[in-house]
């Protein structure tokens, strides 16, 4: 049974539950986000597997989950990275937000997300039980895709991409 650190509004934990539940209850739980650019800045997808338990078949960043109860919230992104896309590169922390997302399915992600940067240029081997797909997009395509087809994207990455943005544009200044 996975659990999640169940958090108060300053990530301090409050306690430890059922993934399912914490998402059918809707309480705030640590999670995190990565983001992955290549060389050219352009940014790292990944469409959700479409048998996830939300979202799925959905477009999102690079990777995203819940540290494990006494996981470091650093390694746990390390983890799910290698987990997910079949890579390892350096991260580092950028920021970090609270976000809440409701779906058709009743379940609501209430995430106190810690997002996570890094730049790969390599082999990507994603876990098909996760991933869909992948894609690399510059900023003004993946603009145009998610103007277009706001449907195509996930909650938490419509919400994120604007921070992410921002950041990037004043780490190339």
């Amino acid at each position: 049974m996975e659990q999640v650190i169940l958090v108060d509004e300053q990530d301090n934990e409050t306690g430890l539950m059922e993934k399912m539940e914490a998402h059918e209850k809707a309480l705030l739980h640590r999670a995190f986000s990565v983001f992955i650019f290549n060389s050219k800045g352009e940014m790292l997808l990944q469409q959700r597997a479409l048998s996830k338990y939300h979202s799925g078949g959905l477009w999102t960043n690079s990777c995203c989950s819940h540290p494990r109860p006494g996981e470091e919230v650093s390694a746990a992104a390390y983890r799910r990275l290698k987990e997910e896309m079949g890579f390892v590169t350096s991260l580092h922390k950028v920021f970090d937000f609270v976000y809440k997302a409701s779906f058709t399915n009743g379940l609501t992600e209430h995430e106190f997300d810690h997002v996570f940067v890094g730049a790969y240029d390599g082999v990507i081997v994603p876990d098909a039980a996760e991933v869909e797909n992948y894609a690399y997009h510059s900023l003004e395509r993946l603009e145009e895709l998610m103007d277009s087809f706001p449907q195509d994207f996930t909650e938490w990455f419509k919400i994120a991409y604007p921070k992410i943005k921002t950041w990037w544009l004043i780490q190339k200044q």
